[in-house]
């Protein structure tokens, strides 16, 4: 009877631990599933955070825009700095043919003159016996002239002497080239020698401007005495004011006639002007080692001077591209994102959701940048045309107070 009741004791106390396993076993499941259950919230606020929402009214407040991804012409470019530059045919320097005394200047620096002005005026005691000479030899010259003509006459009359007339002819043409060259020396000195013939003496010598343009300097005083060929005044024509960019030798392959250009004035940087190249130079220069490439200027401003610093781009090739502008991108984590927009309709109010889009970025050209998709958008997916530094600081901050 004893082993019978030792039996149904161990059974019953084995029952009970198998019991008090099960209630063990379910307790540590339930406790599991509680905690997946919150494990799951939890990723799910994660990934609610990770877009921004912004009722309408601060939406329209912030001024963000939105559209289809755009397409848009750009282009690759050659970064080039350089200066303004006149061809040396518009660009002169007004020097002093005849040694002289400064009697009167005639314009002011920066004023227009034409071809042909007199820009000042110089005195000297040789002007006057220039003229004498002149008026000296000339005289002398017709009086030769007409003894060459008698002779002429009667050696061909046979009346006078070989000899008598081949004289008067050498001295006939010695004198002429004598009065030539006096005459090509008053004309350098701008005065009229057909006046002087008539009686006229010049008592002062104008200096003439030799090209259309405008007074760049003026390096001269009154009564200064100026030496033979001393500059005197410096004169530009800026109606053929170019754009001469200096472009780097591992660059040059990419540059050609035709293609576009844009700069900014160092001294104006807030100003784009535009134009294209004409001519691209055959030669580099040693240093830098770099090429010159001249373009014309489109729209020419009043304010362009010769030898301003000028920052350019090279337009090299042009193609249709996704791009959006600079302020739609920021990069975080090394990587660069842009935003897509789409509009709800909570509980009666208008709200929208942002959400940052990982992307890579190309060439950058006037403010807009090149978009590469790592995946394509679905139709009629909206993104964010500006704000981006705004929408991700107001994720970031989303984020950590949900870490709290």
């Amino acid at each position: 009877m004893l082993p019978l009741m030792l039996v149904i004791f161990m059974g019953c106390q084995k029952k009970a631990t198998q019991n008090e396993d099960q209630k063990f076993s379910d307790t540590e499941e339930t406790h599991a599933h509680n905690e997946g259950e919150e494990r799951g919230e939890s990723e799910e606020s994660s990934e609610e955070v990770k877009a921004v929402h912004l009722s309408e009214l601060k939406f329209n407040s912030l001024g963000i825009k939105v559209g289809a991804l755009p397409t848009k012409s750009l282009s690759g470019v050659v970064k080039a700095n350089g200066q303004l530059e006149v061809p040396p045919q518009y660009e002169a320097t007004v020097t002093a043919i005849l040694g002289g005394n400064v009697s009167s200047i005639k314009v002011i620096e920066s004023e227009k003159v034409r071809k042909g002005q007199t820009l000042a005026y110089l005195s000297h005691p040789d002007l006057s016996q220039i003229q004498t000479n002149y008026i000296k030899t000339f005289s002398r010259m017709q009086f030769l002239e007409k003894e060459y003509e008698r002779q002429k006459r009667l050696y061909e009359e046979k009346v006078g002497s070989g000899r008598t007339f081949q004289q008067t002819e050498a001295d006939y043409q010695s004198i002429k080239a004598e009065v030539k060259g006096y005459e090509s020396q008053l004309r350098q000195l701008n005065i009229n020698t057909s006046k002087i013939r008539s009686g006229t003496i010049y008592e002062y010598v104008p200096v003439i401007s030799p090209i259309d343009g405008y007074i760049e300097k003026v390096t001269i005083q009154m009564g200064q005495y100026v030496a033979s060929q001393t500059p005197m005044f410096t004169i530009v024509d800026n109606e053929y004011i170019h754009a001469d960019l200096m472009v780097f030798e591992k660059d040059i392959h990419k540059v050609k006639k035709g293609q576009k250009i844009s700069f900014t004035l160092e001294s104006v940087p807030r100003i784009n002007l535009t134009g294209a190249i004409y001519s691209v130079g055959k030669q580099f220069e040693q240093n830098p080692k770099a090429v010159h490439v001249h373009a014309k200027i489109d729209n020419k401003e009043e304010f362009l001077i010769p030898r301003m610093y000028i920052n350019g781009k090279i337009r090299t090739s042009e193609t249709q591209i996704t791009a959006l502008p600079e302020d739609a991108i920021i990069e975080e984590g090394g990587k660069p994102f842009i935003f897509t927009a789409q509009k709800h309709l909570e509980d009666g109010e208008v709200e929208w959701e942002l959400k940052p889009l990982e992307v890579r970025t190309g060439i950058t050209e006037d403010g807009w940048v090149e978009i590469k998709l790592l995946e394509p958008l679905l139709e009629n997916t909206q993104v964010v045309f500006n704000n981006a530094y705004y929408l991700i600081s107001e994720m970031q901050k989303s984020e950590t107070s949900h870490s709290h």
